[in-house]
């Protein structure tokens, strides 16, 4: 709802988004399952079912190009993706790895600089990965 209502603020103005935007608290816990997909749509955005491995791809993704802006360092980017997805998800498998080593770089011969650069390397190549979704975009009635 304060999404919808920012959006709206901004200059995004479709029929569903008002809809979304006028939602009171309570409404929201019942409407918005329905009202999100068609909202995001309007606007040209995918909607990703909640913990589907795509959704979860286009947040790993996000935090990759927030990594690459600055916003994040290496080891920051790694410990999120970790926490988030663990060595679960297949895309980011050597992130969580990364993670691991940085935390046993004293008892190594790898420097966090090298660390860096590798996560760095794993960032770009998230980024740059084509972003289609997998799933269908519809939400389950």
């Amino acid at each position: 709802m304060n999404a919808a209502c920012d959006a709206l603020v901004a200059g995004l103005d479709t029929p569903s988004l008002r809809i979304l935007a006028a939602c009171t608290r309570a409404e929201a816990d019942y409407d918005v399952h329905d009202l999100l997909p068609a909202a995001l749509d309007e606007l040209g955005l995918t909607f990703y079912p909640v913990g589907s491995e795509a959704g979860q791809e286009a947040a790993a993704q996000a935090l990759a190009r927030r990594m690459l802006a600055g916003e994040l360092t290496p080891r920051e980017f790694t410990f999120r993706i970790h926490q988030r997805h663990g060595h679960e998800l297949p895309l980011t498998e050597r992130l969580a790895e990364l993670h691991d080593e940085y935390g046993i770089l004293e008892y190594g011969d790898r420097t966090v600089d090298e660390v860096d650069v590798e996560v760095t390397a794993e960032a770009r190549r998230l980024a740059a990965r084509p972003t289609t979704p997998d799933e269908p975009t519809e939400s389950p009635r």
